[in-house]
C-alpha cells in the first residue's frame, strides 16, 4: 500500500495494525468461544433457558478470551510484562466484556430466542470496548 495515500497512512499507524491485530486474534477466540457453546447447548439440558444459557455463554466466552488472551500477549501488542498481572487484567476485562454481553443478550432474547443469532450480537457487544481497556490498562505499558 502506498504510504502517501490516506489510507496508507492509517495502515502504517500503530494503533490501527494492532486494533487489527487485536480483530483477527478476536476471530479465533469467537471460534473458540462458539465451538464451546455449541458443544455446551448439546450437553446441556435446557430446562429453565436462561440460567442454562447464561451459564454456556459465560463458559464459552470466557474459553474464548484465554486464548485470546495469550495471542494479544504473543502477537498484537508483543507485551513482555508481568504475564500473572496481565493475565489477570485482561480477565477482568473479559469479565467486563462478558457482563455487557449479558445484559445485552436479556435486551435481546425475548426477541430473537436464546440461540446463536443472541450469542452473537452479544458477543459483539463488548468488542471495542474490550479493545481500549485492554490496550490502555492491561499491555499499556507496550500501548
Amino acid at each position: 500500500m502506498n504510504d502517501s495515500t490516506p489510507l496508507g497512512r492509517l495502515a502504517q499507524r500503530r494503533g490501527v495494525r494492532q486494533f487489527v491485530k487485536f480483530a483477527l486474534v478476536g476471530l479465533t477466540g469467537l471460534a473458540v468461544n462458539l465451538v464451546i457453546f455449541t458443544l455446551l447447548q448439546r450437553v446441556v439440558p435446557n430446562h429453565a433457558g436462561s440460567v442454562e444459557f447464561t451459564a454456556i455463554y459465560s463458559v464459552a466466552f470466557l474459553s474464548g478470551g484465554v486464548s485470546n488472551y495469550f495471542l494479544n500477549r504473543a502477537w498484537t501488542f508483543r507485551s513482555t510484562g508481568h504475564l500473572g498481572r496481565e493475565g489477570l487484567s485482561f480477565l477482568t476485562v473479559s469479565v467486563l466484556a462478558l457482563i455487557v454481553g449479558l445484559l445485552v443478550s436479556a435486551a435481546i432474547a425475548p426477541e430473537l430466542g436464546r440461540g446463536h443469532k443472541t450469542w452473537f450480537i452479544s458477543t459483539v457487544a463488548g468488542i471495542v470496548v474490550n479493545f481500549f481497556v485492554n490496550k490502555y490498562w492491561t499491555f499499556r505499558t507496550v500501548s
